[in-house]
């Protein structure tokens, strides 16, 4: 049986284990030990739209079990309220740290092999015996593998948002319960999600600002204290119909990692190159870094990992060589 590791344990490096654990031999390498992972800062901030929610089901993955259902989109520009529209699915939200360790469990008890231990670019080479195949998964940190940029796809140098997140309690939901996009033009947006964490239900919000623009206030924050009354008075001054919905009596992060700070520049890299002799292919962030300002990063990843899927068991009893890597680009690109 051939052999695979997948470096990483993100949405994409996930969703290839359980695709791919009954046909191949998969190994993941992941840094984290998935207590680590349940205890740490939240990753990031993700609606999985039905599209990723089927794929998932056709997978056998873990569940989004009592996650509130997303079914509207709420869209305001400024103060003035646009449009409710009905997504054609439920889509879901689960705080990673949870999900991804719940997974993590899951793929071992069915035989997937875990390695823990961080890996870094000049280690690649010395996998690449122990695989026919690695799968570079390793999220908007990566890659490790020498994929190289398509610059024609690549537009920007630098981040065109600055992030904010926070998973929040005491922050009630717009109703018909859903995703709520506030635009405030030529300053960011702010998204307001429904969740479900370890700890219960959550409200997440989640600022994309432009850099030096009146949203890029949070500079220098240290703790969750800190985070969480800066927020509510951006809110406050900014977003009056979100700050009517707050609860102070009761307006707190969940826990105190979760919230996080981050700037993505967006990059595009071929996801195909060899190693040693080695086929490396690379699926979600690590390769097809979105803007966040799309909201469609974890399911850019799990479109991809499908098509991965896709691509390796159409080429099952062929040789692993680039012109897999190149189908699988024509399958994504």
């Amino acid at each position: 049986m051939r052999r695979i590791g997948i470096i990483g344990c993100g949405t994409a490096g996930i969703q290839l284990a359980y695709s791919l654990k009954n046909d191949f031999d998969v190994t993941v390498h992941q840094y984290e030990e998935p207590q680590n992972i349940l205890d740490g800062r939240i990753r990031s901030t993700q609606v999985h739209f039905h599209p990723t929610l089927e794929r998932e089901r056709r997978f056998n993955m873990p569940p989004v079990g009592n996650a509130p259902p997303i079914r509207t989109i709420h869209f305001q520009l400024g103060q003035q309220k646009l449009f409710t529209g009905n997504l054609s699915g439920s889509a879901a939200s689960v705080d990673q740290r949870l999900y991804f360790t719940k997974s993590m469990h899951d793929l071992a008890a069915q035989g997937v092999k875990f390695i823990h231990g961080r890996l870094k670019p000049e280690g690649l080479q010395d996998l690449t015996p122990s695989y026919n195949l690695i799968i570079d998964t390793t999220g908007k940190t990566g890659p490790l593998a020498p994929f190289p940029v398509e610059t024609g796809l690549t537009p920007y140098q630098a981040p065109q948002r600055k992030c904010i997140v926070g998973y929040f309690t005491g922050v009630q939901p717009v109703e018909p319960e859903g995703i709520s996009i506030t635009v405030l033009p030529g300053n960011g947006e702010m998204f307001e999600i429904p969740a479900i964490t370890d700890t219960g239900r959550a409200t997440i919000l989640f600022i994309e600002a432009v850099p030096e623009g009146i949203l890029d206030v949070f500079k220098g924050i240290k703790n969750s204290s800190e985070l969480v009354a800066r927020m509510v008075n951006l809110i406050e001054e900014h977003f009056p119909p979100i700050y009517e919905r707050i609860d102070m009596d009761r307006c707190a992060l969940i826990d105190e990692n979760a919230f996080l700070q981050t700037a993505i520049t967006p990059v595009i890299h071929r996801p195909y190159a060899t190693l040693g002799g080695t086929l490396i292919l690379g699926c979600g962030d690590s390769v097809f870094l979105s803007d966040p300002i799309t909201g469609q990063g974890c399911n850019t990843a799990s479109y991809a990992a499908e098509q991965l899927y896709q691509t390796l068991i159409t080429h099952k009893e062929s040789t692993w060589d680039e012109a897999v890597g190149i189908d699988y680009w024509n399958r994504t690109k």
